[in-house]
């Protein structure tokens, strides 16, 4: 059985950091890419980063400079730093693993593996 599960979500000024993780479970994931989604209340789910076993990044444009995500091979875990965090950053952010995508601008599509989600809630 697979398990992705997220951590470390909560209530946040704007301006401030939160720090999600992912804990993998089940099989080894490393030579999966990882990735996180969010999906803010009625709209659709949307990339936010993603991260290769080898450690390549790319970041959606409107988290690009404020996140950081990051990954630990040997534990199975990979993680979020979310730095100046605004209220438009208020989703609830999912945790996905085999994600791909055909190029280095081209959309990313999400894997079969999913988390149940931790709920980011950005104050004004």
């Amino acid at each position: 059985q697979v398990q992705l599960v997220e951590s470390g979500g909560g209530v946040v000024q704007a301006g401030g950091s939160l720090r999600l993780s992912c804990a993998a479970s089940g099989r080894t994931f490393t030579r999966l890419a990882m990735g996180w989604f969010r999906q803010a209340p009625g709209k659709g789910r949307e990339f936010v980063a993603i991260i290769t076993w080898t450690g390549g990044t790319r970041y959606a444009d409107s988290v690009k400079g404020r996140f950081t995500v990051s990954r630990r091979n040997a534990n199975n875990t990979m993680y979020l730093q979310m730095d100046t965090l605004k209220p438009e950053d208020t989703a609830v952010y999912y945790c996905n693993a085999g994600l791909w995508a055909a190029g280095d601008t081209a959309a990313v599509t999400p894997g079969d593996y999913w988390g149940q989600g931790t709920q980011v809630t950005v104050s004004s």
